[in-house]
């Protein structure tokens, strides 16, 4: 299996699926699972689905600057990203679970459209991510946030101690674009083997460094939520 990756053309199906994927879990939840703590400091599983959320209602313009600006002013010396994430959770801090649940079943399609419609002119823009170098908006639509929410699914599962199921369509292809990624992050030979459903074996030519591993916890690995060694230690955006 070689590397893959998503562009605009075979995104949406993708990022559709993905959102079905989230949205049934949290509806999945009960009472007590949504104050469960994850591996996310000071994030409980609703924290998690606040900062989604938040992302959700972006779609709106005068929230996305909202949070643009208030997100500069948090960040206090941090990612942009960091403070974006803060405010999208401290404006949603009030909301319980039923009221969380049908903001985001009411902005989810209307997220998936803004980010399918949005124009080129939009999409060129670059926006820093540091430690990872510039993002463009394109990426970040296309991609990024069908990887984060994809995590942050794993992230609720992993909380609450039910199975992450993964499968050879859906979740491989979000592992292939990862490994891609990496790849061409590190930029060096490598024999990749990733065990289970949504893995696969991926390489870049010569004498290189060899790991073999489960697919779901490379991710989580390259995510920066579990130490890695080598090249392994070369992190991903999520």
């Amino acid at each position: 299996m070689t590397t893959a990756t998503i562009d605009r053309h075979n995104a949406r199906d993708l990022a559709e699926e993905e959102e079905r994927r989230f949205g049934d879990l949290l509806h999945s939840l009960t009472a007590e699972e949504w104050h469960t703590p994850t591996e996310l400091p000071g994030w409980d599983v609703r924290a998690v689905a606040l900062h989604v959320l938040g992302e959700a209602e972006s779609h709106r313009i005068g929230e996305l600057f909202h949070q643009l600006v208030a997100g500069r002013k948090a960040a206090k010396g941090r990612a942009l990203v960091d403070g974006i994430n803060d405010v999208q959770v401290a404006d949603r801090a009030h909301l319980g679970p039923d009221e969380i649940l049908a903001r985001l079943d009411a902005a989810a399609p209307k997220f998936l459209r803004f980010r399918q419609r949005l124009p080129w002119p939009f999409r060129a823009i670059r926006l820093p991510n540091p430690p990872f170098g510039w993002l463009s908006i394109g990426r970040l639509n296309d991609v990024v946030y069908t990887r984060d929410r994809w995590m942050h699914r794993l992230d609720i599962h992993r909380a609450i101690g039910s199975p992450f199921n993964v499968d050879a369509g859906h979740d491989r292809r979000v592992v292939a674009d990862v490994v891609a990624e990496w790849g061409q992050r590190h930029s060096q030979p490598y024999q990749l083997v990733l065990d289970g459903p949504a893995g696969g074996t991926f390489e870049r030519g010569g004498t290189g460094e060899v790991h073999q591993l489960d697919a779901v916890e490379f991710c989580r690995i390259v995510s920066g939520r579990a130490p890695g060694t080598g090249l392994l230690a070369t992190g991903v955006v999520f």
